[in-house]
């Protein structure tokens, strides 16, 4: 494992001497986070950074930097990640999403209305129905419904009339303003864990990582200040 480590490290180098000012970052991403928010915005640090590659792969759960090509990586989650150091990036509001139509046929208007409507889940957060009614209806009771393992595909299916669902506001905010989603009750939920960039502890002077650490730890700061939501 050492040798594969320090194998990685010398590329990087020899990488960073042939072009001081460039280099490869390796990242792996959140789906819907990499598509929604990060993709808009990459340009905006390949510009400022015009020698760097930027390389995305996908992946839903922590893992072994020591065993991995990654070189950072994003995070949802809490702030511990073994063998990681981790800069913080956003929090995260969800609000009770669906079509328009399926707002009008069960005609919500309280909170106990939508248990009536079909709830849509996430795989990666089972419990979040449950907390957002604790939040604000006092239910305490398991609930069941459609399972998916992806903020895309859950988006989809709200829209298309299958179900409410529990989605980060920040990631839906085209399909709100074009009408495709509306809150079903202006009833949001603070998540308690947030977004982190994540990276090996023995990789934090990388200067491709370097760059990208402070470039996107300033456009969530910025994102956050817009959006009058504070990260700390």
């Amino acid at each position: 494992m050492l040798v594969a480590v320090a194998a990685a490290l010398s590329l990087h180098l020899l990488s960073f001497r042939a072009n001081p000012k460039g280099g490869t970052l390796n990242l792996a991403i959140l789906p819907t986070f990499g598509t929604r928010w990060l993709a808009p915005r990459l340009s905006g640090f390949l510009r400022e950074n015009p020698g760097v590659t930027v390389n995305l792969t996908t992946r839903l759960a922590p893992f072994d930097f020591s065993l991995d090509q990654a070189d950072a990586a994003i995070h949802f989650g809490s702030s511990n990640w073994p063998g990681a150091e981790l800069a913080l990036l956003m929090g995260e509001t969800v609000v009770p999403a669906c079509n328009r139509s399926l707002l009008e046929e069960y005609k919500i208007e309280k909170p106990s209305d939508l248990l009536r409507a079909p709830l849509l889940h996430l795989v990666s957060r089972p419990d979040a129905w449950e907390h957002w009614f604790l939040m604000h209806g006092g239910l305490s009771e398991p609930l069941h419904g459609m399972l998916f393992d992806q903020f895309a595909t859950v988006a989809h299916a709200a829209m298309s009339g299958l179900g409410l669902a529990l989605l980060p506001e920040f990631l839906i905010r085209d399909e709100l303003a074009r009408g495709d989603l509306v809150r079903a009750l202006d009833m949001p939920m603070q998540s308690t864990e947030r977004y982190y960039l994540a990276w090996p502890a023995n990789c934090s002077a990388y200067p491709p990582l370097v760059a990208f650490r402070e470039w996107i730890v300033q456009e969530a700061q910025t994102e956050q200040a817009a959006n009058g939501n504070s990260v700390g």
